[in-house]
């Protein structure tokens, strides 16, 4: 009797271990497919899907037209979604820049710029200078490409406003030279271009205030900065527009010889200078040569259909 008991709780004692070890299983296997399925739909939705991680994550691998897709598709749900709009803002600047086709490229642009200044309006504290730098950047862009350009006063607005809050760039004193240059305002432009040459010395910098001081008149100082050019560039146009303003500022004081080496050197490198021509075409009028001067001047015609200061040399001398 005893025996048969035992047996039977030992019966009992192994039908209660296989079955919560059933239950254990049958948990592990639950929980398992539980977080394969989170897994799944963490996957899917925030890390694979149209959201904010996602996006910052194609950022940080520089997939700009992902971004773009990403930010957009955010934005048709959430059009003021502050984040989206940075971004988006941000990856259709970058696209415009790699763009071949004018049209694309200002729309890109235009794009880029809405979007920004309407993140700006609710932009955290922190994230206001970057936009603004941003925004001068891209304003700056839409001047290069655009038919008229509008565009530098904004360039200089949103790039002052930055640097007034604190965001620092390298590139900032050399888009507001150029950007107050084609305002006029040279003095302002030789203020932030000296300023640019203090963190990146550049023979395009040194071109730009050179001919920034000639348009003031200051022709001692523009050519200090071109002879800088002089010692050792190697860029062919930068070298051609250097030997130009020389030959300019040799004509303004009347050192035609010194003019006529400029302009010469200018045609032994480019044959198809239609300034070159001009310029040697100027030099013959000052000294009173007006058949030779107007043979340059139909040279540089033919090299250059719309040069105008030939066109209007050669209809004041017909």
């Amino acid at each position: 009797m005893k025996l048969s008991k035992l047996k039977e709780n030992i019966v009992k004692r192994k039908s209660r271990f296989v079955q919560r070890l059933l239950i254990f299983i049958s948990f592990v296997l639950v929980l398992t497919l539980s977080i394969l399925f989170v897994k799944n739909l963490v996957n899917k939705y925030i890390y694979n899907g149209n959201s904010i991680v996602h996006l910052k994550n194609e950022w940080q691998k520089y997939n700009y037209q992902e971004v773009y897709e990403i930010s957009q598709s955010i934005l048709e749900k959430e059009p003021f979604n502050n984040t989206a709009l940075i971004y988006h803002g941000y990856s259709a600047f970058f696209l415009s820049l790699s763009q071949t086709e004018t049209s694309v490229s200002q729309s890109l642009i235009d794009e880029s710029i809405n979007s920004m200044r309407i993140a700006l309006q609710n932009a955290k504290i922190k994230t206001v200078p970057q936009l603004e730098y941003m925004l001068g950047k891209a304003y700056f862009y839409k001047d290069s490409i655009s038919s008229y350009h509008y565009y530098a006063d904004l360039v200089i607005m949103y790039l002052n406003r930055a640097s007034k809050d604190g965001y620092k760039a390298e590139d900032i004193p050399e888009y507001l030279g150029l950007s107050y240059a084609s305002l006029g305002m040279t003095m302002e432009s030789i203020a932030a271009f000296t300023k640019a040459l203090l963190t990146r010395e550049s023979d395009l910098l040194l071109l730009s205030i050179a001919e920034q001081y000639f348009n003031a008149g200051q022709m001692v100082a523009s050519e200090q900065y071109l002879y800088r050019i002089s010692q050792d560039c190697k860029d062919d146009k930068i070298n051609e527009k250097a030997h130009l303003l020389l030959g300019k500022i040799y004509l303004s004081q009347k050192k035609y010889s010194d003019a006529e080496k400029e302009f010469l050197l200018i045609l032994e490198k480019n044959e198809n200078s239609a300034d070159g021509y001009y310029g040697l075409g100027v030099i013959y009028e000052s000294q009173g040569d007006l058949i030779k001067a107007r043979s340059n001047w139909r040279t540089a015609l033919k090299k250059q259909s719309n040069h105008p200061d030939a066109l209007k040399k050669l209809s004041e001398y017909k």
